[in-house]
């Protein structure tokens, strides 16, 4: 497991970190990375944008670029050694972009060292913001990189498999979140039989987990409680269509704090939009092709959100 003392704090040197995840592929997590990356430019503020979907990378094609030649490829296995040296001009001022791997070895399964060099790269890089687009699925090592964010945002669309894989990605994150206390607070088994869908314990959310814990020692509860109330995620709908898609938000967000005792706030929507395939099918960004799209005004003030989140925590 990556250790992120140094990655994962508000005030962390460097840059400050973006993450898109989500549990299913197909949800649009490269098309809302771009567009947030887009958004940034635009608000005069310095953006890096990395492919991090390890073995399925294409977020160039979400920003009208050719396969880059040199990626993250090259950073893992030493061919470049400094990762500012992967970070290309992008046709959008103050945007650049550093694309992902594209080898044939199971780049999904990167090992530690592997994974701290890329994440301590990233706080090295010449920028105000970076943004990672993650690949699908609970993988060790994409969780790492979206517990290594100082934004934590989760893509879902109104679909019942993406609702049950964001869940279940939401739930993964904030598990693997907990692991960092167990050796402190002495509690390594309760996590690991809370990840058993069978345990003993009748845990079944991490909010069963405080609880239990806190029966056993309220001071470790008190500690965990106080981690919990530390974490915080972000719902980002895509392409709605209804009110009661818009609305699905509100309710991921209930269930989340309800039943898995995991803070999360609904940054809003972007609505399905003809322009978004138009755009993609030419090779073209979203806001350089259709720039008086709907969508665009949605991004950009879901962008201005997450730059000032305690604005957004006071309205949510």
């Amino acid at each position: 497991m990556v250790n992120r003392a140094n990655l994962q704090h508000e005030n962390a040197p460097g840059p400050t970190v973006w993450a898109i995840g989500g549990g299913k592929g197909g949800i649009g997590k490269s098309f809302i990375s771009s567009n947030l990356a887009f958004c940034l430019s635009r608000l005069g503020k310095t953006v890096t944008l990395v492919d991090l979907d390890l073995g399925g990378a294409n977020l160039h094609t979400c920003l009208g670029l050719k396969t880059p030649q040199a990626t993250l490829s090259d950073f893992i296995s030493g061919r470049i050694s400094d990762l500012r040296d992967l970070a290309t001009q992008t046709e959008i001022p103050n945007l650049s972009f550093i694309g992902g791997l594209n080898d044939a070895f199971n780049v999904a399964d990167l090992t530690q060292e592997q994974r701290t060099r890329i994440l301590n790269g990233l706080r090295t890089l010449n920028t105000q913001y970076v943004i990672i687009d993650l690949g699908a699925g609970t993988s060790e090592t994409t969780l790492d990189f979206f517990l290594a964010a100082d934004q934590k945002v989760v893509a879902v669309t109104p679909e019942p498999t993406a609702i049950e894989n964001a869940y279940r990605f939401m739930k993964s994150a904030f598990y693997l979140h907990l692991r960092q206390s167990e050796a402190e607070l002495g509690i390594q088994k309760l996590i690991e039989a809370a990840m058993d869908p069978r345990n003993q314990h009748g845990i079944r959310s991490p909010s069963d987990l405080v609880n239990v814990i806190t029966k056993l020692d309220p001071n470790a509860g008190a500690q965990l409680r106080t981690r919990v109330d530390q974490f915080r995620m972000q719902i980002f709908l895509n392409q709605v269509r209804t009110r009661e898609d818009i609305d699905l938000g509100e309710s991921i967000k209930t269930v989340a704090s309800r039943y898995f005792g995991v803070e999360a706030g609904y940054l809003g929507f972007v609505d399905h939009d003809n322009a978004v395939w138009q755009a993609l099918r030419k090779r073209r960004p979203l806001m350089v092709e259709f720039p008086h799209s709907s969508v665009v005004g949605q991004f950009l003030k879901i962008t201005k959100l997450l730059l000032n989140p305690q604005t957004f925590r006071a309205v949510v």
